[in-house]
């Protein structure tokens, strides 16, 4: 017996039934503006800045709102700019236009990351119910809806002969505060080009989904 609107079977049918999760809208990142250094200074040419199209390497750290850090890589991830991989919060539009040794921070509000919370993604059903590899807090169980998309949810409690599953991502309602710092640019080799049309590897962002 499960409680809950969303529930259309048991947890013991694997196939689970939900109405649609609509992805968040995400705005434009809140970030400084691309810097215009004093071309007599230090003159910078157009092919040294990011665009479209350009090989961007870069180091980042990810942090929440007590400055925990949750994400961090010292070793420079490369990307295509404008291509495949999708940048965490529209980091892609805070980068475009700097160049090598620039660092760009940037605040993510719930909407440019994770999502908000939605506590219609929140069900529980009785013990008995859930099969034994699933009745451990933290167990991951990916349901589907009517539309055919999944969404991974995670065994959050069991209390009282109940276990509660949550859709919401761990960090959903929550902002968060991105420090990039770019390594290098420059046009991408032929394999590279190749290999981003497979989509992107491991950005900011990707080790917490």
């Amino acid at each position: 017996d499960t409680s809950g609107p969303f529930v259309r079977r048991g947890i013991a049918s694997t196939l689970f039934l939900l109405p649609l999760f609509a992805t968040p809208h995400r705005r434009p990142a809140r970030g400084p503006p691309p810097a215009h250094p004093d071309p007599e200074a230090n003159p910078i040419m157009p092919d040294q800045l990011i665009s479209a199209g350009k090989l961007v390497a870069l180091t980042y750290r990810i942090e929440d709102g007590q400055g925990n850090v949750l994400e961090q890589t010292d070793i420079p991830v490369s990307y295509i700019h404008g291509g495949q991989t999708e940048l965490i919060g529209g980091m892609g539009a805070a980068v475009d236009g700097r160049c090598a040794g620039d660092a760009v921070e940037l605040v993510l509000e719930p909407d440019q990351g994770f999502g908000a919370h939605d506590p219609d993604l929140i069900f529980t059903d009785i013990l008995e119910n859930v099969p034994t590899e699933f009745r451990f807090v933290g167990a991951e169980v990916q349901m589907e809806n009517e539309a055919g998309e999944t969404r991974q949810f995670h065994v959050t409690r069991i209390e009282d002969g109940r276990l509660t599953l949550d859709g919401n991502h761990p960090l959903a309602g929550k902002t968060l505060r991105v420090h990039v710092k770019i390594a290098e640019v420059r046009e991408p080799t032929h394999a590279e080009l190749t290999a981003d049309l497979g989509g992107g590897g491991m950005l900011p962002g990707g080790g917490l989904h």
